[in-house]
């Protein structure tokens, strides 16, 4: 005769299984009840419609800016390369305040930018170095700021 039971004997397999598919539909009819609720709402479409149309602003305003997509190695390559060749044009120039602006932006998706920094440094005068090193903040949060394409367009 048997008095004690071990606890594994008092879960079986169907209290388990028993278990497990309460839990399964309690988590169907979660998932059920908020897509009802969701679709229900009659703002739904009209705050989907306006927030995919700021997405694709903010796009369009990035590539006014030429910003590239960050995860495009040749894109970023390419607006590196575009931004020294017109920071040194506009520098030559004279119009320091912009030619520094496109290095600081060279600068922030530069690979290496304290090899950079260092060849810019023995190269430019001093106080347009040091109006670079100021400017630098600025176009690193401006570049920051920036999410990638497809985080703009709200794609799934």
């Amino acid at each position: 005769m048997r008095v004690l039971q071990s606890p594994m004997e008092i879960i079986t397999g169907n209290k388990v299984a028993t278990a497990v598919a309460l839990g399964a539909a309690a988590v169907v009819g979660y998932c059920i009840y908020f897509d009802n609720k969701r679709r229900s709402d009659p703002l739904f479409k009209e705050k989907l419609k306006e927030r995919r149309r700021k997405n694709r602003e903010l796009l369009q305003q990035k590539n006014k800016r030429g910003i590239p997509d960050l995860k495009d190695h040749s894109a970023v390559q390419q607006y590196f390369l575009q931004e020294i060749q017109l920071g040194e044009t506009l520098l030559a120039a004279g119009d320091l305040e912009n030619g520094v602006e496109h290095l600081a932006n060279a600068l922030t998706v530069c690979g290496q930018p304290n090899q950079l920094l260092g060849v810019l440094q023995q190269t430019l005068p001093p106080n347009v170095f040091n109006a670079l090193i100021e400017k630098l903040p600025q176009a690193g949060m401006r570049l920051a700021g920036e999410p990638s394409a497809a985080d703009d367009l709200g794609l799934e």
